[in-house]
């Protein structure tokens, strides 16, 4: 059964399973489990605290100095997407990253280009794909293949994009149908995604949090509590409710949208060169897993997004800056101080950041 999260009625309905609170894996054996391949990622969740009061006042200082440029990215991907589809838009949004992104452009599509639109908010998971039952439901309801458009908040290594390409393939050769697999995100670091508004390594400021800005939902779990009907799961974290930020951060970037349309009209969507974003990212893993002795591409991940999720949830092994004087890193220059990460600068970096994971595997 689908519900709204710590959302309004109306702006999404995550098609996931609300499960008990799960056991709480320690980090460090979590890593271990995943890189031997005894566990999958999906299977687990790690613990899951609020940001502490300074932590939670770099977000602040970063939604102010960043909301703008997300709220013009939001509104030239709502544009892109107007242009790409004809009748009823369905928004279907990839927990957790893309749902904010979703309630913003849902509203901007109905508001400033006079869309009708609806928005689902569905698990997709790296190795097993995106969430069948949830596909299904959505075309249950009555909208047309050709209405959907999936949306992500930006592309590191493009993992997800290929993943959600491959996996539409399926779902289509399955049931003959005709859903466009193409991903569309607010910023393409990799250039893997169908349509982009930018591709500039910028902090989006709700990359900084996890579920206080996301509905109060957890990342997507896939493990022995889901059956073959139901919908992927998650935890709903009521006991943040006092703490949570989601409306209020959507609203914001929803307001300042309207007010830019106004005031200038759509901003020009420029084409993003996808190419020279896939060549960029392809030569700097190479040239990384080269240089820091790295078997596994999975413990790389670049572009302060995935370098935030690093900090938050993973067990990190270095955290490299290009500038460790800008505002768009503050929260992760942070988040290293509290964990002990060592930190390096390098100016010749592709990106703002870059996280290492450290292996549990080879020492």
């Amino acid at each position: 059964m689908s519900f709204c999260g710590s959302y309004r009625p109306g702006d999404v309905d995550f098609l996931l399973k609300r499960l008990p609170p799960q056991p709480v894996v320690d980090i460090a054996q979590k890593e271990r489990w995943i890189q031997s391949g005894a566990r999958h990622y999906s299977e687990m969740l790690s613990p899951e605290a609020l940001p502490s009061p300074r932590y939670l006042q770099v977000f602040q200082d970063a939604y102010a100095a960043n909301r703008r440029q997300m709220a013009s990215d939001c509104l030239k991907l709502a544009a892109l997407i107007a242009a790409r589809r004809s009748g009823k838009i369905t928004l279907v949004s990839l927990v957790r990253a893309g749902t904010p992104v979703g309630v913003i452009l849902k509203h901007l599509l109905q508001r400033v280009l006079g869309r009708e639109a609806v928005h689902y908010a569905v698990s997709i998971i790296r190795d097993r794909g995106i969430d069948g039952v949830a596909l299904q439901h959505i075309l249950e309801q009555g909208h047309a293949p050709a209405s959907i458009v999936f949306v992500d908040g930006w592309t590191g290594k493009g993992v997800i994009s290929q993943v959600l390409e491959q996996a539409i393939a399926q779902f289509n050769a399955s049931r003959a149908l005709h859903i466009d697999g193409g991903l569309y995100v607010l910023s393409d670091l990799a250039g893997t995604a169908a349509c982009a508004a930018s591709s500039a390594d910028y902090l989006i400021p709700s990359s900084i949090l996890n579920a206080t800005v996301s509905g109060l939902v957890s990342r997507s779990i896939l493990n022995a509590s889901i059956g073959p009907g139901d919908f992927h799961g998650c935890v709903y974290y009521e006991e943040f409710a006092a703490h949570d930020l989601s409306r209020e951060f959507a609203d914001g970037l929803i307001a300042d949208g309207i007010a830019l349309a106004a005031a200038a009209g759509l901003p020009a969507a420029s084409a993003v060169d996808h190419q020279h974003a896939a060549s960029v990212s392809a030569a700097f893993l190479a040239a990384t897993m080269a240089q820091h002795g790295i078997s596994d591409v999975n413990l790389v991940k670049p572009g302060i997004g995935e370098a935030t999720r690093v900090l938050l949830r993973r067990a990190p092994r270095l955290l490299m800056l290009r500038n460790a004087d800008a505002i768009d890193v503050a929260h992760l220059k942070v988040l290293a101080t509290e964990k002990s990460v060592p930190v390096i600068v390098d100016a010749a970096l592709p990106y703002q950041a870059v996280s290492l994971i450290r292996s549990m595997v080879d020492g």
